[in-house]
């Protein structure tokens, strides 16, 4: 049996992230999963709020910002005033996964045929995966599954998103930085326009001031501009999460991730195109080669 290296489990955690999050994040915006939250009086970003974090929303609001991380936490708390209980939250978690299926099957259809062999094997790595420090993406364990194969199987799917993030604000945690300041320096790391990718997250501009004040006293930047150690601490960010968050995919298999690779690459390609269609460009940097 050949042996990896941790550099080679590095690039395929790296590569399969962006499969990952494509697979999952073209629903944030998906038109027909807008309108099933507009039916319940939530603006799709504030219902994109609610269906992502049904399975953390016992905790309360202020759990659930911490989760999130650089989500608004005005928005946060605004979705707990208009969301008041688990069940209206589950209902709205239930319209995303009608809306998933269907634009699955419309922009992607490959996607489907992919979810349905992969599933069992992924659920396995799931079931294999540690916990502790991940709170999150542990909370989508206690809620009961579609029955639908294909369905369940992108659950899998979420469930390793949710627990790189999980894995990756952690360290953005253990680098004494706020969400706040993690997004000014990932805005800058992406080489995006100053403030893009906060205000597309909801922040407010006094929420934004505040981040860049903190970032100026710890030297990462000046006169709101991000200065090279603060690229290279976001730089470090990112290698470390891909590291970790590689764990995995070793439990997967080296030569079925990279199967995984090939068969949801493609399919993901158009699904990326949508987020381009009903979001824009920017939109999504983590299923986006940087350049």
């Amino acid at each position: 049996m050949t042996v990896r290296t941790e550099s080679e489990w590095t690039l395929v955690s790296q590569r399969n992230a962006r499969s990952v999050q494509t697979t999952i994040g073209w629903i944030f915006w998906d038109p027909q999963a807008v309108r099933r939250y507009g039916e319940r009086d939530l603006p799709g970003g504030l219902g994109y709020i609610a269906a992502r974090g049904a399975p953390f929303a016992g905790a309360g609001p202020s759990a659930l910002i911490a989760a999130l991380g650089s989500i608004s936490e005005e928005a946060i708390r605004y979705v707990f005033e208009l969301v008041t209980s688990k069940d209206e939250f589950l209902a709205i978690w239930r319209d995303r996964n009608d809306a998933v299926l269907e634009g699955l099957a419309a922009y992607a259809p490959e996607m489907l045929s992919a979810l349905h062999d992969f599933g069992p094997q992924l659920w396995d790595v799931v079931a294999q995966l540690p916990l502790a420090g991940r709170p999150f993406a542990a909370s989508h364990l206690d809620l009961s599954l579609p029955d639908d194969d294909v369905l369940r199987a992108w659950h899998a799917v979420n469930f390793l998103r949710e627990w790189r993030g999980d894995t990756h604000w952690a360290l953005v945690a253990t680098h004494g930085l706020s969400g706040g300041e993690a997004s000014i320096l990932h805005n800058a790391w992406l080489g995006y326009d100053a403030d893009w990718l906060s205000l597309s997250r909801g922040n407010s501009s006094a929420s934004i001031d505040a981040a860049w004040r903190q970032l100026e006293f710890k030297g990462l930047a000046h006169d709101r501009v991000v200065l090279a150690p603060g690229l290279d601490l976001r730089q470090h960010i990112e290698d470390e999460t891909n590291r970790l968050s590689a764990l995995p995919w070793k439990v997967l298999g080296y030569e079925t991730s990279i199967a995984f690779a090939e068969r949801f690459e493609p399919p993901c390609v158009k699904l990326l195109a949508r987020v381009d269609e009903t979001a824009g460009t920017r939109y999504q940097p983590a299923s986006r080669i940087r350049s």
